[in-house]
């Protein structure tokens, strides 16, 4: 396991090995497998509601968020249009309007979480840039953009940049062609999801971490209880929830074609003094290349100036070779400083930058660090009860957008877990998961975007 920024940052914290009880419990009334975003914010939302389930187990394979959620980028960038196209091929319109309405509203409901809790996580909020690099790839964006518009997407809230001497100024991108603009935000995601097992902590869930799970059974006597194994030993439950997000079918085998792992790195960078000070980057990015190739940028603004760059850069299609030449390593995110992509991001900020590739001790490309992303085969997570094994539920999936869609999704599956309706949840209709959509997908040939 290769420790990411996040992760680095919070080595004394004794959380990240915390067992509540010494022992694990033979029975649980809710057993949730994953302690990251999704697992925390299910447990606390269960917890903190009416007519709380008696007894909550957290169990955690290693440290507490350890997997996706503690190796992003820090980055909650709800997508304002971007995604359009490919939503609307896949689900139609007015599905497309909804997923990207959920985006902002989950945007919404982090920040105001963390502002009402006074989370000291680093929370920034400001522009983030959508920055077009060619021609070509300024008219595609273009493209989506008005046709998201014409659709009745909302879009007087973004600022769309197409005088190209304007762009290269407000993104300080040399070879900038346009530039769209909206609020986001960073965060140091591994402390809002230690803040939340504290408050779950204190409403009485039990947390397990260094506790892989190996399988979910029916219990012997068939009496519609499961067994949840681990190496620590057995605990049988009515209710169990899987938010392992790109490991689910490790533990879920019809999930095999559904939900593909797949690594991504991120590349923590020190920034030259050109760069620092008031010279600081004052907005964080997604600056999109030719093929769908893609920089995330994470300044962290307020706090360090340390720069984080995710995604899926131009040099990603050398690690998808990588991976199919050595598919074990696709659940292993030991994997770091992978060579093409770091090279990618020194090429990136060298040219469009301006910085050195020569760095003095104390600054420049540090390391880099790998997270395994649940990827979806149509491109959405999967939410709610699994089909044909009742007492079971699922949130995962979430591609590489887990940031801006699991604080609205993880208290969606909630309201369903407690008797609601899918339109309790107010999620769009395409991320249930239902036995003809999982049907369907496991026919596809189903191939890792670049994106």
């Amino acid at each position: 396991m290769s420790l990411s920024y996040w992760l680095q940052g919070v080595r004394a914290n004794p959380l990240l090995d915390h067992r509540t009880t010494e022992d694990l419990p033979k029975e649980a009334e809710v057993v949730i497998i994953g302690s990251g975003m999704t697992g925390t914010l299910t447990a606390y939302e269960l917890l903190k509601g009416d007519n709380p389930p008696k007894s909550v187990l957290l169990l955690e394979a290693r440290e507490l968020c350890s997997a996706a959620t503690g190796r992003n980028a820090g980055h909650c960038k709800p997508d304002q249009w971007r995604g359009f196209a490919k939503y609307e091929k896949m689900f139609g319109a007015e599905q497309a309007l909804k997923i990207l309405a959920n985006e902002q509203d989950t945007w919404e409901h982090l920040v105001a979480f963390i502002r009402e809790e006074k989370i000291d996580c680093d929370l920034w909020v400001g522009k983030t840039l959508d920055v077009a690099m060619t021609e070509e790839v300024a008219a595609l964006a273009a493209d989506t953009f008005n046709r998201f518009k014409a659709a009745g997407g909302p879009t007087s809230h973004i600022e769309h940049i197409t005088d190209r001497d304007e762009a290269v100024k407000r993104s300080r991108i040399k070879n900038a062609v346009s530039v769209f603009a909206w609020d986001a935000s960073t965060l140091y995601p591994w402390k809002v999801v230690a803040h939340i097992i504290k408050l779950s902590l204190a409403l009485g869930l039990n947390l397990q971490t260094w506790t892989p799970v190996t399988g979910v059974e029916a219990t012997p006597s068939q009496d519609g209880k499961w067994v949840v194994r681990t190496e620590r030993g057995d605990v049988v439950t009515p209710t169990v929830v899987h938010a392992t997000n790109a490991y689910a079918a490790a533990l879920l085998p019809e999930l095999q074609n559904v939900i593909r792992p797949t690594p991504h790195m991120c590349n923590k960078t020190i920034p030259p003094r050109s760069f620092a000070g008031t010279k600081t980057l004052q907005n964080s990015y997604g600056v999109l290349c030719p093929g769908g190739a893609l920089f995330s940028i994470n300044p962290r603004a307020n706090t360090d100036g340390i720069v984080l760059f995710g995604g899926s850069n131009p040099n990603q299609h050398h690690l998808l070779k990588y991976l199919d030449e050595n598919p074990d390593r696709r659940t292993d995110d030991s994997l770091s400083n992978f060579e093409p992509v770091t090279q990618a991001v020194i090429d990136f900020a060298t040219e469009e930058f301006g910085w050195d590739k020569k760095t003095s001790p104390g600054q420049g490309y540090d390391y880099s660090w790998s997270g395994i992303i649940g990827r979806s085969a149509d491109g959405v997570p999967y939410i709610g009860p699994l089909p044909g094994k009742p007492g079971q539920w699922i949130c995962a999936g979430h591609n590489g957008h887990g940031m801006a869609r699991i604080f609205t999704s993880a208290p969606g599956l909630v309201k369903l877990m407690k008797g609601g309706s899918w339109a309790d949840t107010g999620l769009p209709e395409c991320f249930q998961v239902t036995k003809e959509r999982l049907d369907k997908l496991a026919k596809i040939d189903f191939k890792v975007p670049i994106i």
